[in-house]
């Protein structure tokens, strides 16, 4: 959607294991942008103009979201692996010639960018994650409220069709109702949004895709964590929605204490989409928390792919 982004530039990246839709504006600091579930890279619409002024915004669409190409499952899902997804924005970042960057994740893209912070900590400067705790703390803290609230953890790591076909059968409703369940701010999603993210999630493979991205969490992602004891080592920023399951459930901070050397945080009062929800404030935290980088200019090198100014 060009009139979203008027002044961003498009790109489709080619990594080892995929293709990845992106869009570049700014001339500062190189910053990637990570989206949730159901989204697209269009949930940053408000906050994304507001970082290119400080910085250059890299938004890309997850593998298996939006625009991104859809790779088979692989064995286990093992080609949604967050450790796999982090690994492409690694290779975009690289292709756009910035070698070390920052990163913001809401939702799965946070757990992307988790795992890519600890895999990747000499790419990784500064990393900001919203309205998640870790996944490991999700699965071993299951209590009846995280069950209930949290139902679709385990109903799209179902295995192939079933989580397919029940959500095919209405993808609409089924998206809308994960909207209007976990925000708490009317009109946080104008019409048009809603229809971009549906254009994409209602195509089936899209929905196998994201089904696989949960697959992974419930089993090669768990390994993967509970195979490294490492701590995030760059400063990281923790942001969550003070009325939305993540606020009311956890003491996020204290969470995270157990998992980052270098941690500060905050609520904001909204529920699960703060981006949408709660953008200015939202802005306001990331530019504070990245710019104390700016006394450490990050070079840019020679990029490999071109962008292009999308078509009004």
């Amino acid at each position: 959607m060009p009139s979203l982004y008027p002044d961003f530039a498009n790109a489709r990246i080619k990594t080892s294991g995929a293709e990845i839709f992106a869009r570049v504006a700014g001339d500062g600091p190189p910053l990637l942008l990570l989206h949730g579930y159901p989204q697209t890279h269009a949930m940053w619409h408000r906050v994304a103009p507001i970082l290119a002024r400080d910085f250059t915004v890299v938004l890309t669409d997850l593998r298996g979201y939006g625009d991104s190409s859809r790779p088979s499952s692989g064995h286990q899902s093992q080609h949604y692996s967050k450790r796999e997804m982090a690994r492409d924005q690694i290779e975009v970042m690289e292709a756009l010639g910035f070698p070390q960057f920052m990163v913001a994740g809401h939702d799965r893209g946070a757990r992307v960018a988790h795992r890519m912070a600890l895999d990747h900590s000499d790419r990784v400067i500064r990393l900001a994650m919203l309205d998640i705790v870790p996944t490991r703390v999700v699965f071993e803290k299951v209590d009846q409220e995280t069950a209930m609230r949290y139902f679709h953890w385990f109903f799209l790591s179902q295995p192939h069709p079933l989580p397919e076909r029940m959500i095919g059968e209405d993808p609409e409703r089924w998206l809308k109702g994960r909207l209007a369940a976990w925000s708490r701010t009317k009109r946080a999603f104008p019409p048009h949004i809603v229809s971009e993210y549906l254009r994409c999630f209602s195509q089936p493979e899209c929905i196998r895709a994201t089904c696989d991205d949960y697959r992974a969490a419930s089993g090669i992602d768990l390994e993967h964590d509970r195979e490294s004891n490492k701590k995030l080592s760059m400063p990281t920023l923790v942001l969550w929605g003070e009325q939305g399951f993540v606020g009311l459930h956890y003491d996020v901070l204290k969470e995270w204490k157990e998992f980052a050397i270098q941690l500060q945080g905050q609520g904001l009062p909204c529920g699960h989409f703060l981006p949408e929800e709660q953008p200015q404030r939202t802005s306001d935290g990331l530019t504070e928390f990245f710019l104390a980088s700016a006394t450490t200019p990050l070079k840019r090198a020679q990029p490999s792919v071109s962008v292009r100014r999308a078509a009004a």
